[in-house]
């Protein structure tokens, strides 16, 4: 990989984390009315994958998806002016953070209800194929949407008409509060899961970004060469709670051991300091890139801040396709 790419993994990561803490920091001030679903410390799963997606190759999401709209290329202003409410947002301020879209980023739908996207993922791809395109569809989950029906009945779906979906499921150990020993048996394994539908897939390190572009790199090759079906499933984890702006340790559902041994493989400290020990990043790229993100969400939170709110008679528009 050229030392651009590598950078540009390690910007893309960065700037997500400052996007969404920038959303921290100003969730107080109680002008963001909507429950934000924050991914800090998932970084790289979003950022190596969409750097692997061309723009007219489609994603869809669930509650978690600012890093996925980031990645694909949304429009950060929007996004923004959707967490505020206004009608310049990206649903034009009917959604909220659990509702993104950007359809010319090839950003199709994130919608809240655990494992609703896996059917619309598959629909795009069936559709895509109907039209001879050359698309793939990605369908982020999380590891609770693979305990819903609709998840077993796409994977079948898939295989028997050999779409070209990635499904992409970011393991963050947690449904809402509740650990994995406690919802699913022991031993149970999606890879093996999807194997049974005739579905390849791989799981791997979702803090190793370099990692997951090499070999989703691959995946994506053979999909688009195939037209296959390929599950894929990431170890990661959430810093901060399941909804909102704050830490939960007070909760007791996380052991400190384990928030410091995830936090100690954070996605974007590990690959900034290995590309520092290869002198691929300098303290000067650092700060330059850093200070252009950050005068990039200024503008976008001062975006959001000064549009207008929609007008009560947009409440009545688009609720029907034409």
């Amino acid at each position: 990989m050229k030392k651009n790419n590598k950078i540009n993994l390690l910007y893309q990561m960065i700037r997500m984390r400052k996007v969404e803490e920038k959303i921290v920091s100003e969730y107080v001030n109680q002008e963001i009315r909507c429950p934000v679903h924050l991914s800090i410390g998932q970084e790289a799963v979003s950022a190596a994958i969409c750097a692997n997606l061309n723009k007219s190759d489609q994603i869809v999401s669930a509650h978690r998806s600012h890093f996925h709209y980031l990645a694909k290329g949304g429009n950060l202003s929007k996004m923004i002016s959707e967490l505020y409410g206004k009608d310049t947002g990206c649903a034009r301020g009917k959604g909220g953070s659990m509702h993104l879209i950007d359809i010319n980023a090839g950003i199709i739908a994130a919608v809240p209800i655990v494992g609703s996207t896996i059917p619309i993922g598959v629909g795009l791809a069936w559709g895509n194929k109907l039209k001879n395109s050359k698309k793939i569809v990605v369908v982020f989950i999380g590891d609770g949407a693979t305990e819903e029906g609709v998840f077993f009945e796409s994977l079948n779906f898939a295989s028997l008409h050999k779409l070209s979906v990635l499904f992409v499921c970011e393991n963050n150990l947690y449904s809402v509060y509740t650990p994995l020993y406690k919802r699913q048996p022991k031993n149970r394994d999606i890879i093996k899961i999807a194997n049974s539908f005739g579905i390849e897939g791989s799981r791997m390190d979702g803090n190793d970004v370099e990692n997951i572009f090499y070999k989703t790199k691959k995946f994506i090759s053979k999909i688009k060469k195939t037209g296959n079906p390929i599950l894929l499933e990431f170890s990661t984890y959430r810093y901060l709670e399941h909804c909102g702006p704050n830490n939960d340790d007070n909760l007791n559902y996380r052991s400190k051991r384990e928030i410091k041994y995830w936090k100690n493989k954070c996605p974007i400290e590990t690959y900034k300091s290995k590309l520092e020990k290869n002198n691929l990043l300098s303290k000067d790229e650092l700060d330059n890139f850093c200070n252009k993100i950050n005068k990039e969400i200024d503008r976008s939170f001062n975006f959001a801040k000064n549009s207008k709110f929609p007008s009560v008679h947009a409440l009545k528009q688009h609720i029907y396709a034409k």
